[in-house]
């Protein structure tokens, strides 16, 4: 009994060991300034390219240009894009080899002029000083940054991602990926220089790659260029999938498996170590009735209030979510099953009206 106490305490402390409160540094009054560029690729974005555009509108590090690229909308993503005042570049069809979204980025950069360029997911909203903070920290570190958003969730469903965005908080804070070669970047929210992207070769280098912002770390690290990654509380946040539960099992499940390639092998072992020990501490309910449930208890409790304190930093889940992880752990679990019968048996995911072959390429 006590050896599985030590188990799961053992397991609840690897959390400790991963979680990074790294969040982006505020920027100095006197910060010089340069151009940049945003690039928004967006397909079928009419609720979300509202909240992105006016939060642009609100920054205090005014963007040189933004640009939309509407990837094949049939709703009003183009429209709206043209009334908040962006430049509207109209997507090629898309070529063999390329998967929709690096495409439409590269379309975008290939229109953009700043010295500076931020590639941001429509889905993202911005506080007033976001870009500033991120310019002022790219300037310290060099290289790319990235940032992990803030997941704002309004809907029930939404927030059962909840165990999901932790264990990405955990990819992307871990000291261990430091020094990984193939350390990624968070695709959401992305900021760099024109000369470092080129250097990189930008997402022409990864055009075929299911997980493009993944991959791109890598190239800039290969490159020798540091890869430095954000959480998001306070400057960057988003709302993911607003579209529905089915969405969100798309939009989760189409890397799950795969991204865990990425990663360190001790990231790895110790987020593995991190699910086993909250797994078995979710068994406290059904063992209520046994000599086992204190020690099974304690555990529950041990992870309840990590998962409370760490949910602070990785969106807004409610009060009671926390408490009951296990439905959220479920569903994590489902989406690794649904993303394990992708990759093994039908050879692509299907994302925003394409199947995208896990080999690379869009069909």
């Amino acid at each position: 009994m006590w050896i599985w106490l030590a188990f799961m305490i053992a397991a609840c402390a690897a959390g400790f060991i991963l979680f990074r409160r790294n969040t982006v540094p505020a920027a100095a009054a006197d910060m010089a300034f340069a151009r940049l560029s945003v690039v928004i690729p967006a397909r079928n974005e009419e609720a979300n390219l509202p909240h992105l555009l006016s939060s642009l509108g609100e920054q205090h590090y005014r963007p040189y240009e933004i640009i939309v690229v509407d990837d094949g909308s049939t709703d009003r993503t183009g429209p709206i894009a043209r009334a908040f005042g962006a430049t509207l570049v109209e997507c090629p069809p898309l070529p063999d080899g390329w998967t929709g979204k690096n495409w439409a980025v590269w379309n975008g950069y290939m229109r953009s002029t700043g010295e500076l360029i931020a590639f941001l997911d429509a889905d993202v909203r911005l506080a007033p000083d976001a870009l500033g903070a991120l310019v002022a920290a790219r300037s310290r570190t060099g290289g790319v940054v990235s940032v992990v958003p803030y997941h704002y969730t309004e809907k029930l469903y939404e927030r059962l991602a909840l165990v999901p965005n932790l264990l990405g908080l955990f990819a992307f804070t871990s000291p261990f990926e430091r020094a990984n070669p193939r350390k990624g970047l968070y695709g959401s929210c992305i900021l760099t220089s024109r000369e470092d992207y080129e250097r990189a070769k930008g997402h022409e280098g990864v055009k075929s790659e299911l997980l493009d912002d993944l991959s791109l770390g890598a190239r800039y690290a290969e490159a020798g260029m540091p890869v430095t990654n954000y959480t998001g509380r306070g400057m960057v946040s988003f709302r993911m999938y607003p579209g529905g539960i089915r969405s969100q099992v798309e939009g989760f499940g189409k890397g799950a498996v795969q991204s865990t390639g990425k990663l360190s092998k001790p990231t790895v072992l110790l987020v593995a170590f991190w699910l086993v020990g909250l797994i078995c501490a979710e068994a406290a309910p059904f063992l209520l009735h046994t000599a086992w449930a204190p020690v099974w208890a304690v555990g529950y409790v041990l992870y309840t209030l990590q998962i409370y304190s760490f949910s602070r930093h990785a969106g807004r889940f409610g009060h009671w979510l926390p408490v009951l992880h296990p439905i959220s752990t479920a569903f994590f679990l489902y989406i690794m099953l649904y993303s394990s019968y992708r990759v093994l048996f039908v050879g692509h995911v299907p994302w925003k009206g394409r199947k995208i072959r896990i080999g690379g390429g869009a069909e």
